[in-house]
């Protein structure tokens, strides 16, 4: 795979910047990275599946809709996809699931804008820690009653932070995180509203992981972005080594992870946003120019 040119030292012209997300969900960042002369391209690492458990589930959306919670808190865009599929086989949107007196509260600006597009308005969203801890920074401590559907995988921060603060709160497995691609029969069928997050509508170059690691191999890969976790270990699992390509998170738990695994991380995004991740490559990029 030959790198394109011109190549620009300081900036992402040129640069190929692998992105480990479906290419639906790698869309907007991939929009950005190719208006800014990048040539994004993605790898597919995990995929989600409906919960084994969708009698809990079932049972937490029954007292949802009847509005026996003061609050649902949103805590991935994948767990949206979840509520409007169970909504759809309601015969009703998402926006009608949720009953106008109980609140809703997310930690991303990714989630926020997917809430907001789907006719959910957003009372409560951290501005500056995009994630669990910062959710938990803004929200102020009462004894209301909290739905929290999340990952199988979801770390307890989220709902033991919630409980601590005096909130009586049901968490339930709303989907499970597995290696791409998920089983067919499992798969999450419902689609954000078209243009979320970006204007571009062609899914960017998708790789098989056999040119991944050519790829990788022959030096042409610039930066791998880490958009979860879960997907640093898959990226542990399955890229490694990466050779010059520098590893970039999404956001400070998938530092953290990786880190944990022994993974360097050469710039984490400030915020989980594809303007986020751009930052955080060009800041990568621009110190090269420095030190070269």
């Amino acid at each position: 795979m030959p790198r394109p040119e011109p190549y620009e030292v300081n900036g992402l012209t040129g640069r190929r910047v692998l992105i480990t997300r479906s290419a639906d969900r790698a869309r907007p960042l991939a929009a950005l990275l190719s208006e800014l002369g990048a040539e994004p391209l993605v790898l597919p690492l995990i995929d989600f599946e409906r919960a084994g458990d969708q009698a809990s589930l079932d049972a937490a959306l029954d007292k949802l809709a009847a509005g026996d919670f003061d609050w649902l808190v949103i805590s991935s865009i994948t767990t949206v996809r979840v509520l409007m599929e169970k909504a759809a086989q309601r015969g009703m949107a998402l926006a009608d699931l949720v009953p106008s007196g109980t609140k809703v509260a997310t930690i991303g600006s990714s989630s926020h804008q997917v809430l907001e597009s789907v006719g959910l308005a957003v009372a409560l969203a951290p501005e500056d820690v995009q994630s669990a801890d910062g959710l938990l920074a803004v929200w102020e401590a009462s004894r209301v009653r909290v739905f929290l559907p999340q990952a199988d995988i979801a770390a307890a921060s989220l709902r033991d932070g919630l409980a601590a603060s005096g909130a009586d709160v049901t968490s339930v497995v709303a989907y499970r995180t597995v290696d791409y691609p998920a089983r067919a029969e499992l798969r999450l069928t419902a689609v954000l509203p078209s243009g979320v997050g970006t204007s571009f509508t062609d899914d960017p170059a998708t790789l098989v992981p056999e040119d991944a690691r050519a790829a990788l191999d022959a030096g042409t890969v610039d930066a791998v972005v880490a958009a979860s976790p879960s997907a640093t270990r898959r990226i542990a699992a399955t890229l490694m080594p990466l050779g010059r390509c520098r590893l970039i998170a999404i956001g400070r738990p998938t530092a953290a992870e990786a880190s944990r695994i022994g993974l360097t991380v050469a710039a984490t995004a400030k915020e989980p946003t594809p303007d986020g991740i751009v930052a955080a490559l060009e800041s990568v990029f621009a110190n090269e120019g420095k030190s070269s």
